[in-house]
């Protein structure tokens, strides 16, 4: 069991190593001097796992639904990038398909963890 609540959550888990894929992508569009592209993708893929983790600090289940909420669209951002990113060939075809369809199944799951969350 993890100090935080978030570290024991399946979809937190999930979107650090997606995170973690981007975040290679990311270092290699640097290396071709990319670095806006890598950039927004980095930031893009930090932020579903930092909503899941700050939202999972708050008081009230509401305000962590809208935390998850923020989640789920930068999930639908980090999709549209390797999309971008596969149309420009920085991205390959096999790679990015991986990518969209981790990418789906989150989206799906911070779906599902948000309605099972108590309604007050």
């Amino acid at each position: 069991m993890g100090n935080f609540r978030f570290e024991d959550l399946q979809i937190w888990q999930k979107a650090c190593a997606i995170g973690d894929q981007l975040d290679v992508i990311s270092d290699d569009l640097e290396k071709r001097g990319k670095r806006r592209y890598a950039e927004q993708l980095r930031g893009a893929a930090l932020s579903v796992s930092n909503n899941i983790a700050e939202g999972s600090g708050s008081k009230s289940e509401k305000d962590f639904r809208n935390f998850l909420n923020i989640a789920r669209r930068s999930v639908f951002e980090n999709a549209n990038i390797v999309l971008f990113l596969r149309r420009k060939g920085v991205v390959g075809a096999e790679a990015a398909a991986e990518l969209l369809d981790g990418l789906r199944v989150l989206s799906a799951q911070i779906a599902a963890f948000a309605k099972s969350l108590p309604r007050v």
